[in-house]
């Protein structure tokens, strides 16, 4: 474990949020030299298992589309209303509900987004199933996805923060990756609760959200035993609640492996602040660690054309191309759903162990490869409708993974204070992207029946897909192993000013043997690291 205090020359500076007392702790290096615990498999299930809802949830609505839209399903809409205008909303939501939340959520904590972020979720997904008008219909999707917009900042930016470094990648991309479990949940339940002869028309989609609405109360009830980001508490001026926090971890884990732990190496020196202004969270991403903001948005704008390439439209490609009955297509989705949610559980570990830089450039440009040959395939007519959703298996293997890498990257390549913020910011545009190019791009072209209109689809997200893995083998962080204070220092923390030649964005000159080392330079902000 890095020792910081004894690596790095720690002095104090000023900063635009209110600032306490200045101290010493060691709550970082405590956390990252844990073993693997049942108090970590709670964090994982209270804080990841919501990724599961929120496929279950998706996938439905997509499949109850039909049948909202036929005689006697007690809500006058059209199936085009569903999957047009309430979609919308829900991706306007998240987007909103990210960049609200994400802000208070580096504000007042995580838990307590957490908790609000998953009952705003919850509330509004239960109000859904009691919808009796359109209208309705629509503002409850659109908190839904305020609700889940949330969630991604406040989860992502916890789990990052309570996971020691060296499990971080795979738990990330596991976790995010689970989201695809719930799709494969979605698909088959629909199947079961929309036949007419087990419930009637007005009432099977309802209990499809009601189930989600029971799933979700588990959730919170087990996530109420996850507590505050200790690395969160210490900066915000409770240093000794995060202190409290980590002695009964520590006590917990001792208890279950029946050993004392080894002592924890490395301290930092903080000055605690109860807020970060905006302008300190715009320039620290934006300015601070550009090239990091440059990598954010590749991968998040690849991975959302790809996969709108590929899953916006397959309903379509295999009805139209394949003649699959409508009735049938919800068994392919769960099939693209597997290999979805098991290339994160293969390769999950591989982010920790090859590196970050390696798996998420090779992810990237591999399922962009693939999907070049899986459109000239297609091309040339040799798939049917089951070879074609075995290679969009294997596109999503890989790209699954990246995309999970996504928000891996952001959600700890940022500072503390900024975490959350960071996260929302990227997750909305990543959104916002899938969300404008699905159905003003791909939904024309794959639903054309045109041949070479589909191959165009998936031409256009192979081709983002490969622009982002190039930007990765150059831009992506080595962040394995590593503590989150190591990979980009905290803003509280402030180093003496180099001179100006050495705020250049350049690798750093030769140590001399005889001086002291010189302190550690971020690019375009005095004392901080560079990228």
């Amino acid at each position: 474990m890095r020792n910081f205090a004894a690596n790095v020359p720690w002095t104090i500076g000023n900063s635009d949020g209110v600032t306490t007392a200045t101290i010493s702790t060691s709550v970082p290096s405590r956390l990252d030299r844990l073993p693997w615990s049942r108090w970590h498999w709670t964090v994982v299930i209270g804080l990841g298992t919501v990724w599961i809802l929120d496929g279950l949830e998706v996938t439905v609505v997509g499949n109850i589309a039909g049948r909202l839209s036929e005689q006697g399903s007690g809500l006058p809409i059209t199936g085009a209303q569903v999957t047009g205008v309430a979609a919308a909303l829900y991706v306007s939501g998240a987007c909103a509900g990210a960049l609200f939340f994400g802000r208070l959520t580096d504000r007042f904590g995580r838990k307590r987004l957490f908790m609000v972020t998953l009952a705003v979720y919850l509330g509004a997904t239960a109000l859904t199933s009691l919808s009796y008008s359109s209208w309705w219909f629509f503002a409850f999707r659109f908190i839904t996805g305020f609700g889940i917009g949330g969630e991604y900042a406040a989860i992502n930016s916890a789990v990052d923060e309570l996971i020691p470094a060296r499990y971080r990648g795979r738990v990330d991309l596991i976790i995010n990756g689970s989201f695809w479990l719930g799709a494969i949940a979605g698909s088959l339940l629909a199947i079961f609760l929309l036949d007419t002869r087990l419930f009637p028309k007005d009432v099977g989609w309802r209990l499809t959200f009601g189930l989600g609405v029971v799933l979700g109360l588990v959730i919170l009830l087990v996530r109420r035993h996850v507590p505050e980001s200790p690395r969160w508490l210490f900066i915000h001026g409770r240093a000794d609640e995060a202190e409290t926090l980590v002695d009964a971890i520590e006590r917990r884990i001792e208890e279950e492996k029946g050993t004392p732990l080894e002592p924890a190496a490395g301290t930092i020196t903080i000055r605690q602040r109860k807020s970060t202004g905006f302008r300190d969270i715009a320039r620290t991403v934006f300015t601070d660690y550009r090239r990091r903001a440059v990598l954010g948005l590749a991968l998040f704008i690849g991975q959302a054309f790809l996969y709108n390439a590929i899953t916006f439209g397959f309903g379509e490609i295999l009805t139209k191309f394949f003649g699959v009955s409508t009735s049938r297509t919800g068994y392919f989705f769960a099939v693209i759903a597997v290999g979805n949610f098991l290339g994160p559980l293969f390769l999950g570990k591989l982010f920790d162990t090859a590196g970050r830089r390696v798996m998420i450039s090779s992810t990237f440009l591999l399922s962009g490869a693939l999907l070049f040959v899986t459109a000239w395939l297609f091309d040339a007519g040799l798939l049917t409708a089951f070879t074609l959703t075995a290679c969009w298996c294997v596109v999503l293997f890989f790209a699954s993974a990246g995309a999970s890498s996504a928000y891996l990257t952001v959600s700890e390549v940022f500072p503390t204070e900024t975490r959350a913020m960071a996260i929302a910011f990227f997750y909305a545009v990543g959104t916002a992207a899938g969300g404008i190019s699905g159905p003003l791009l791909f939904a024309e072209l794959t639903s054309s029946g045109v041949v070479g209109d589909a191959v165009l689809a998936f031409q256009i997200g192979a081709t983002l897909m490969c622009l982002a893995g190039v930007v990765a083998a150059f831009l992506a962080v080595p962040a394995e192993g590593r503590a989150l204070e190591d990979i980009a220092t905290p803003l509280s923390v402030h180093t003496e000013p180099l001179p100006a030649r050495a705020l250049v964005d350049w690798p750093a000159p030769p140590t001399p043997p005889t001086p002291p080392a010189p302190p550690v330079e971020r690019p375009g902000r005095p004392g901080c690291p560079m990228e």
